[in-house]
């Protein structure tokens, strides 16, 4: 199974949820074949995003518990315990989740293709791939978070040399 940070998890979580969003009305009319969508639930467990989305329901709950702390911190306690009580209670709507996901990609693809991408998958290339992947990705965000903050530096100098050549000291 992958390991990812929490905040690593949410990020993907609402990723998830995006792409969900944006699916098309069409798209959400096509009804793949079931074997079609038990290959693409195969192919999510295989590659381990299965548990991707397990962030997802504490993240919004805590949120929501935040959200009434900065009201009235002498909630805590009690927001606690109610929010203990939904995690548990909301847990099994994961499933809401990854089912939607099996559906989208069931409908992006053949089950010939799914089937195919699964038999990758298992291979010793494809486990590598599972497992290197979300590292490539953590520190592809890293580092190109880094570049940019470089970029923008840049670019405020710059855009100061060319205000003042114009009379603006900024």
């Amino acid at each position: 199974m992958i390991e990812m940070s929490a905040a690593g998890r949410i990020r993907a979580a609402m990723l998830a949820i995006a792409m969900m969003a944006c699916v098309s009305p069409a798209m959400a009319q096509q009804q793949p074949s079931a074997g079609a969508m038990a290959t693409a639930k195969e192919l999510i467990a295989v590659k381990g995003s299965a548990g991707m989305y397990d962030a997802l329901i504490p993240g919004v709950i805590e949120q929501a518990k935040n959200l009434f702390l900065r009201t009235n911190p002498g909630l805590a306690k009690d927001l606690n315990e109610v929010a203990a009580k939904m995690r548990t209670d909301l847990a099994p709507r994961n499933a809401e989740v990854r089912d939607h996901v099996v559906r989208l990609y069931a409908s992006h693809f053949s089950e010939k293709e799914l089937k195919d991408a699964l038999a990758f998958y298992k291979t010793a290339l494809g486990k590598k791939l599972i497992e290197q992947e979300p590292k490539i990705l953590e520190q592809s965000m890293s580092e190109t978070q880094a570049w940019a903050n470089k970029l923008s530096e840049e670019v405020i100098g710059k855009m100061r040399a060319e205000m003042k050549k114009k009379g603006h000291n900024i």
